[in-house]
């Protein structure tokens, strides 16, 4: 089992930046390929980016591609997203995942077995 508590959102412009982290417990973090994925209200879960264990391997979603950059440091047992150039459509609940299955980096939600509760990300005009 690993635990995973995200942070880092708020109301914030168009425009503006923010960092997100998701910090994990439990079980060897490092072992664990890590998600982001988003919920809009109404909507489904979208996959955001990934990122393998080692950090070598990401993949993004076509739409935040050149705004948003995965990262993680295992020393700290934490993964992060950095988000640029905000826009209210990545207005957003924004949950981290983890799998033990995955060895690169895949977007697929049925593969992360683990999820945090969520951090609420909301862009105004």
């Amino acid at each position: 089992q690993v635990q995973l508590v995200e942070s880092g959102g708020g109301l914030v412009q168009a425009g503006d930046s923010l960092r997100l982290s998701c910090a994990a417990s439990g079980r060897t973090f490092s072992v664990y390929a890590m998600g982001w994925f988003r919920q809009a209200p109404g909507k489904e879960h979208d996959f955001v980016a990934a990122i393998s264990w080692s950090g070598i391997d990401t993949v993004y979603a076509d739409s935040v591609k050149g705004r948003f950059t995965i990262s993680r440091d295992n020393a700290k047992n934490t993964v992060y997203l950095q988000i640029d150039s905000l826009r209210p459509e990545d207005t957003a609940v924004y949950y981290c995942a983890a799998s033990s299955r995955l060895t690169y980096a895949r977007p697929g939600k049925d593969q992360y077995d683990f999820w945090g509760q969520g951090t609420q990300v909301t862009v105004s005009t």
